[in-house]
């Protein structure tokens, strides 16, 4: 670590002397197939006219969403996007399998050389395709403690990514989330500890990698210790080298030496790092070159973080943006304003010399590496086979991985009032209250669906009602009597992570509401799925239980583990300040 901090402080004082060491970018490939790779490269990259050169740097996104004839206005841009700008590849967004496949069969044969498509499969491709596998997030991973189930989470995600088309995850998160207050990372990193994160990232990276998906290590050098969303604003990390080195670096690091396909940027502020104000690190040469390609000695993809974020987009307008992203050593600019304006700003800036032809085959050459590596030449990789998708999407055997995940994750913090278990009763009268952040904004269906209708098998008496940010006091005060009318109250507070959020807090009328039902002389159990930090906010709860997600699955682990169905086996990834310290988990006897 000593070469880091070295190239840091270089960097900062504008030496930047250090020699980039050499990385292997994956397991040492067959020398035939290294050969063949490298030949495939070159000559492509020889056969490239500079127009096409500049559009591999860019990848625009697209809305799939349902079905789209080809005459469609989107796809009518998609075409534009490959044919006249040559971009390198596309970002798809959420909807349907099919379409999405069909639609990246389309884009690939439009395209002169294969696209890189890419996803944010945080939370398997379920996580953003209806239908497949929908994987918990990384923090409920890091709570089982076991790697190998990292490993599998890629696996799984790789092969039904790459069934549809998807070459490229967005993922691993290689934060080291140990800002409480952070509203943007937090679930999706795997926890507080570096060594720990890092050793998740490695597994995730191997499993997705030998299941021939390209792993993204994000956000770099390191979004977790933050207290605002960068989708929103830019935030500042406001650390030494010394600290950025022995924290935030570490999963990073780990990334590389595993041979990661591709890196992405953070768009946050290192004043003690980059002097100029307000730069943020997708501008920044002294972080994406002088800690990430010097330092780490990294070469490979770097992609920038989305450009249409406010991080970036409050600040630099879109044609500086691209070019100060591409000086500062990023090959490829993720979703740009304007797809348009970035290619002319890149030309533009090659016919004032302001950037090189030397600078921008280097990036071309990165990329076209990663495609080759990853045998996008070869048709069958390069094209979905829309027929194998309902043999390899959403499988039984992929769907009971997922909630094994769960089972395993759910922690048991605190049980003062030795409550648990709450056995199945056909008298016991139980009321559970879905208490949501925010009413609006949920991205896979409101939450709480599944509790409702699970606990109730256990509890033939039990009733549900649901809370949110917009529930008046009268309707706050009903809550409280028929709290009153149960045996047992039972709490699911589900607390959002979310990019354009903003905030991981509940309403000062839940947090009351909260503290009045804990209060009443019977039965309380409060489990919160996403943010774990709630009991740093109302730390008299006699009960608290962790699931790290808002999934059904982890509603499924919960009402299994307050009956006694399963066993709480989860230990906290991350600290919960003034209260309880990583590693802490409770079992009931």
């Amino acid at each position: 670590m000593n070469r880091i901090r070295a190239a840091i402080l270089v960097c900062f004082d504008f030496l930047c002397v250090l020699c980039a060491s050499v990385v292997i970018a994956a397991p040492v490939p067959h020398r035939d197939t290294e050969r063949t790779e490298k030949r495939w490269v070159e000559k492509t990259l020889r056969s490239m006219t500079l127009d096409e050169k500049i559009g591999q740097m860019l990848m625009p996104g697209y809305e799939v969403g349902s079905f789209r004839n080809l005459d469609s206005d989107e796809f009518t841009k998609v075409r534009r996007n490959i044919v006249d700008f040559h971009v390198g590849g596309l970002h798809v967004y959420g909807g349907d399998p099919t379409p999405v496949a069909l639609a990246i069969n389309e884009m690939q044969r439009l395209a002169k050389v294969p696209l890189l498509i890419s996803d944010n499969f945080e939370g398997g491709v379920g996580y953003v395709l209806f239908g497949a596998t929908r994987l918990p997030l990384a923090m409920a991973i890091g709570a089982t403690g076991d790697e190998r189930l990292a490993y599998e989470a890629a696996k799984v995600t790789a092969q039904e990514g790459r069934a549809i088309g998807v070459n490229v995850n967005f993922y691993p998160v290689a934060d080291v989330q140990n800002n409480p207050e952070n509203p943007i990372i937090n679930i999706r990193a795997f926890g507080e500890d570096p060594a720990a994160v890092s050793r998740f990232v490695r597994a995730y990276i191997r499993g997705a990698q030998e299941n021939g998906q390209i792993a993204t290590a994000k956000h770099f050098p390191g979004h977790g210790d933050v207290a605002s969303d960068s989708h929103l604003e830019m935030p500042v990390l406001n650390v030494t080298a010394e600290r950025l080195e022995s924290v935030e670096l570490p999963p990073f690091k780990a990334a590389v030496e595993q041979g990661v396909g591709a890196v992405m940027s953070a768009h946050i502020w290192l004043p003690q790092l980059e002097p100029e104000k307000g730069l943020p690190s997708t501008l920044s040469k002294n972080v994406m070159t002088g800690i990430l390609r010097d330092g780490l000695g990294y070469d490979g993809v770097v992609f920038t973080d989305a450009m249409t974020m406010r991080g970036v987009s409050a600040n630099f307008k879109n044609d500086d943006a691209t070019v100060r992203a591409v000086e500062a050593g990023a090959d490829i600019i993720l979703i740009p304003p304007s797809v348009e304006d970035s290619f002319r700003a890149i030309k533009s800036a090659l016919d004032s010399g302001r950037l090189t032809q030397s600078r921008i085959d280097a990036s071309v050459r990165r990329i076209l590496r990663a495609k080759a590596r990853f045998k996008l030449a070869d048709r069958e990789n390069r094209f979905a086979d829309v027929d194998r998708l309902m043999t390899v999407l959403g499988t039984r055997e992929h769907r009971d991985f997922a909630q094994r995940i769960a089972d395993n994750a759910i922690t048991l913090v605190r049980d003062e009032r030795q409550v648990l278990p709450l056995r199945a009763s056909p008298d016991l009268r139980v009321v559970q209250i879905n208490l949501l952040d925010t009413r609006t904004g949920w991205r896979e269906a409101v939450p709480g669906r599944l509790a409702a209708a699970e606990l109730p098998k256990r509890f033939p008496r039990a009733v549900t009602v649901q809370v949110d940010d917009q529930s008046t006091p009268t309707e706050l005060d009903l809550v409280r009597k028929l709290a009153q009318t149960g045996d047992a109250t039972v709490v699911n507070a589900y607390i959002r992570v979310a990019a354009y959020k903003g905030s991981i807090a509940l309403t000062p009328a839940e947090i009351t509401l909260l503290r009045d039902l804990a209060a009443m002389k019977k039965p309380f159990v409060l489990t919160v799925f996403g943010s774990p930090y709630v009991l740093t906010h109302v730390p008299e709860m006699p009960s608290y239980i962790v699931t790290y997600d808002t999934s059904p699955l982890a509603e499924m682990a919960m009402v299994r583990a307050i009956t006694g169905e399963i066993e709480f086996k989860g230990k906290l990834p991350v600290s919960l300040p003034g209260l309880y310290p990583i590693g802490h988990g409770m079992s009931v006897k």
